[in-house]
């Protein structure tokens, strides 16, 4: 398949597998607190309600950041798609996050500052472990390029397993789950529910909602590379690995940050420095 016909094809589905992902997201978690829940498509609802909406800002710039936001996150998702180099990758995720960042700042609420907080330190502790994913990654395939080590002959897994688990720890704080949901939590028993995106209404808010439904689909794609030499068990890793947060999301209380930190780094240096160290001692 040429690489512009994956661009294609993310571009055009990944809303909708998000969307459904997300719509997935919440029947699950009903279901595991004993009710009936949304509709599956209920998060295309609340977007195209949302789209609807008036907008109303503190200040217009925040708009701005989270255009950047969305835009940065599907061009991230294109590079990766199309085969790109997987370090210019993580770079582009960043950037956009920082934008992500910028714009809870430029709202000037303490809620949405405290959240805005929050979410650099989840930069911070998932950020190492997925430079190490990329740099294993390389160590086995020779390459950084995300089409040559998708074209790998083995199973990524079976030399990276640790740098495997350590990535599957990460997604948990990339999809702002539980116990990592710092910067913001749709579950209303937490102390800070919508955090970081308090002050966005309107498109801004649907805005953010597409972006995360491109990201999500991004970090499945991810996943994926470990598995990609067995197409169709790299689909099922990776719907098992979504399936895995939802249960882990439902079942732990937030942590405290210092914690949330300081065990994001134990996993990076046990689980990825580890798994690389003895990859590079046994060649």
């Amino acid at each position: 398949m040429s690489p512009w016909l994956r661009l294609l094809i993310f571009l055009v589905a990944s809303p909708i597998v998000g969307g459904l992902l997300a719509g997935l997201d919440r029947k699950i978690s009903a279901r595991l607190q004993s009710r009936l829940g949304p509709p599956l498509l209920q998060p295309f609802y609340d977007v195209i309600k949302l789209w609807r909406k008036e907008t109303i800002v503190v200040r217009r710039s925040q708009n701005l950041f989270i255009g950047m936001f969305l835009l940065l996150v599907v061009f991230t998702g294109a590079l990766f798609f199309a085969g790109s180099d997987l370090l210019l990758v993580i770079f582009a995720l960043t950037l956009a996050a920082i934008f992500f960042v910028l714009g809870a700042y430029k709202a000037s609420s303490p809620y949405s500052f405290l959240g805005a907080e929050r979410e650099l330190i989840q930069m911070m502790a998932y950020e190492p472990m997925v430079l190490l994913t990329a740099i294993g990654m390389y160590m086995v395939t020779k390459s950084f390029y995300v089409h040559e080590i998708a074209r790998h002959p083995q199973l990524l897994v079976l030399a990276l397993p640790g740098v495997f688990l350590g990535f599957l720890y990460t997604l948990e704080i990339k999809f702002r789950k539980s116990p990592f949901d710092l910067s913001s939590s749709h579950h209303a028993h937490q102390e800070l529910v919508r955090g970081i995106t308090t002050e966005f209404s309107g498109r801004a808010l649907a805005m953010i909602e597409v972006a995360h439904w491109y990201e999500n689909v991004l970090l499945l794609g991810w996943i994926y590379l470990f598995f990609a030499s067995l197409p169709w068990l790299g689909i099922s890793v990776s719907l098992a690995a979504f399936l895995f947060v939802i249960l882990v999301d439902n079942v732990f209380a937030r942590l405290k940050w210092q914690a949330a930190l300081k065990s994001a780094w134990i996993v990076a240096i046990v689980l990825g420095f580890g798994n690389i160290l003895v990859l590079s001692l046994l060649r």
